[in-house]
């Protein structure tokens, strides 16, 4: 008496197995094959409605089936041979830094003397390459099948602001479309950044030859990339320049000749009055409060021309695109007076200066150094 119940439960057990085979299993012998994709689509899941085992059942939607089963399995086989694909081009971490180096020989001065790749790492699809300039830290990117190589990042997941800001950027233009009798000179850069330093090279030369028949101002990006030394030295060449501005461009050309940072040794050997300097450096410290993320001494000019980078040339308002080389930056500042000045056919080098401390010029000759610069807040 006391096992009957236990018959009774397996009993129950059985037929509801066998019911639930009955609803997948076709009534009809030879159609059995119609259902044999019912394990693929787990009752129906992917046939939005389809009601698999009842079409099997009646002999019903055989074409529907095949033809989803069809792209059921092309889908399969084409993620296979793209991830196939997707290895085989990939060139790896070795491959990307094999890209670079010879990038970097092919494409800067002395076949790349002075600039290391110093690490590459895999990041979100590209290689994430840091490169040592002269002594100067630079990230650029590589995609995965090392056909494109830049050296900035744009960030899509930006804020609202950050996105308004960058369509704010000016393009940059051949000539001034501004003339003026005197024009207005503005040169963007960064204190540290080798791109920056090389424009510097090659303006510095034009500007002496124009002498005062332009007003030329040393100004700076609204945020750094090479530390609280950058910020440092930033205040450091603003205030020379607001205080003592003939001082200005001999103290550029000490600091270009030691990437450590010589701003005492500079300001002491070009003569600059270190306490005017020191006061300076104060006042603005207090009522700026620059920051590597946020350096906003010349934040008005940067959003009305739109910089987004070091360097950056801008001639009456007019954001230009010109060789660094000393010939190239002269005719883009004469392309900013009404009546061109006899200097503006002054002699002066068409020799690419290299980007960085290393104060030497380029092997070779030509005016079109790279157009390379610091840009991209991070």
């Amino acid at each position: 008496m006391e096992q009957e119940p236990e018959k009774k439960e397996v009993e129950v057990v059985e037929e509801i197995e066998v019911k639930k085979e009955e609803t997948v299993v076709p009534a009809k012998e030879g159609k059995k094959w119609q259902c044999k994709l019912t394990k693929l689509f787990k009752n129906c899941k992917l046939m939005q409605g389809c009601k698999l085992a009842e079409c099997c059942k009646n002999g019903k939607g055989k074409w529907k089936m095949m033809v989803a089963g069809l792209i059921l399995l092309l889908i399969v086989a084409g993620g296979f041979l793209f991830a196939r694909q997707y290895k085989k081009n990939n060139i790896g971490v070795a491959g990307a830094r094999a890209k670079v180096e010879q990038f970097i020989k092919e494409n800067t001065p002395q076949n790349g003397a002075g600039i290391v790749v110093k690490e590459v790492v895999k990041e979100n699809g590209l290689y994430k390459v840091t490169i040592d300039a002269n002594k100067q830290e630079i990230v650029a990117y590589v995609t995965g099948d090392g056909s494109k190589f830049f050296p900035n990042a744009i960030e899509l997941n930006a804020k609202k602001e950050e996105a308004a800001k960058e369509q704010q950027a000016t393009p940059e233009k051949a000539e001034a479309e501004q003339k003026a009798e005197v024009p207005t000179v503005d040169l963007f850069v960064m204190s540290y950044c080798p791109y920056g330093l090389q424009m510097e090279r090659g303006v510095l030369p034009a500007v002496a030859a124009l002498g005062s028949k332009i007003k030329f101002n040393l100004k700076f990006v609204s945020y750094t990339l090479h530390g609280q030394k950058e910020v440092d030295e930033n205040v450091n060449q603003y205030c020379i320049e607001k205080t003592q501005p003939a001082k200005l461009a001999s103290y550029l050309q000490c600091f270009w000749k030691d990437s450590k940072g010589t701003s005492a040794t500079c300001v002491k050997t070009t003569g600059v009055n270190p306490a005017q300097l020191a006061t300076c450096v104060a006042d603005t410290n207090k009522q700026f409060s620059p920051t590597e993320k946020a350096f906003d001494l010349n934040k008005e000019e940067t959003v009305k021309f739109g910089v987004q980078g070091s360097p950056t040339l801008v001639v009456n308002g007019t954001t230009l695109a010109s060789g660094r080389d000393s010939v190239s930056v002269l005719k883009a500042i004469c392309s900013g007076f009404a009546t061109q000045p006899k200097e503006c056919q002054a002699k002066l080098s068409a020799t690419a200066p290299v980007a960085g401390f290393d104060d030497q010029a380029a092997a070779s000759a030509g005016g079109s150094a790279p157009a390379a610069s610091c840009a991209t807040p991070q």
